[in-house]
């Protein structure tokens, strides 16, 4: 592959391929897909409060409507 560097940025280079830009910093590579699971699991756990919060929202209702039942008897 054809690799040049980019002017001001020391671990930046463009594929002249297919114009990408590539980090060649492995450091800074880690560390952005360690944040970027970090963030994959947040949005995990936010669905799964989500589910929940749905969940009990449509047992709440669920215990409302027996209990108008109850109270029109």
């Amino acid at each position: 592959m054809n690799y040049v560097k980019i002017q001001g940025f020391e671990s930046l280079v463009k594929d002249t391929k297919s114009n990408a830009i590539v980090n060649t910093n492995k450091t800074d590579f880690q560390l952005y897909m360690k944040r970027k699971k970090e963030r994959n699991q947040t949005g995990d756990k936010l669905r799964d409060v989500c589910k929940e919060i749905n969940t009990i929202k449509t047992e709440f209702k669920e215990i409302k409507s027996l209990l108008i039942k109850v109270l029109e008897k």
